[in-house]
C-alpha cells in the first residue's frame, strides 16, 4: 500500500533526526557569528557516516531491482562520503577549544583512557568508514565532482 502523503509516511528516527537538524541550524542563525567549532565538525562527521551507512544498505537493495535509482543512491553515497572527508579535515585545521589544550594528549594516554583521547574519535570513525567506501567506490568516483551527472528535476 502505497501512502497518500510521503512527508509523514513512516521512518520516525529519520523525522527526527532531521528535526533536530532543522532546530539546531534555527538555533544557530540567532546566534549570529558564532563560528564552527571542532565539537560541531564531530557531531555533523557523525551524522554524515551514519547517513552514508544508511545509503549504502539503500544504494545495494535498491540497484537490482531498480538500477537507475540504485545508480543515484550509490552516487548520494559518494557525495556523503565527500562531505564527510571534508569535515574531517575540517576538524583537523579549526583551532582546539579551551579545554584541548595542547597537553590533553599527554593526559588522555591510552593507559589512562582505552579509547585514547576524544578528539581521536572522528579519526577511528573516519577509518572505519573509510574501510566501507573502498570496497564500493573507485578513486575516481571519490574524486569526481558533481559535473556530468544528469537530474531528473528539470535543471
Amino acid at each position: 500500500m502505497t501512502p497518500r502523503n510521503l512527508t509523514n509516511a513512516g521512518h520516525p528516527f529519520l523525522r527526527a533526526a532531521t528535526t533536530g537538524l532543522h532546530h539546531h541550524t534555527r538555533e544557530l542563525a540567532s546566534t549570529q557569528d558564532v563560528p564552527a567549532d571542532r565539537a560541531h565538525a564531530d557531531v555533523l562527521h557523525s551524522h554524515l557516516t551514519a547517513s552514508h551507512r544508511l545509503l549504502d544498505q539503500l544504494a545495494e537493495s535498491t540497484r537490482l531491482p531498480h538500477p537507475a535509482a540504485g545508480s543515484h543512491l550509490a552516487t548520494a553515497r559518494t557525495r556523503l562520503w565527500q562531505a564527510a572527508t571534508a569535515l574531517h579535515d575540517a576538524f583537523h585545521v579549526l583551532p582546539p577549544t579551551a579545554t584541548e589544550t595542547a597537553d590533553h594528549s599527554e593526559q588522555c594516554r591510552p593507559e589512562r583512557l582505552p579509547e585514547g583521547p576524544p578528539f581521536l574519535t572522528i579519526c577511528q570513525r573516519h577509518v572505519s568508514s573509510v574501510h566501507a567506501i573502498r570496497r564500493k567506490t573507485t578513486p575516481r568516483d571519490l574524486d569526481s565532482r558533481l559535473h556530468g551527472h544528469t537530474t531528473h528535476c528539470g535543471r
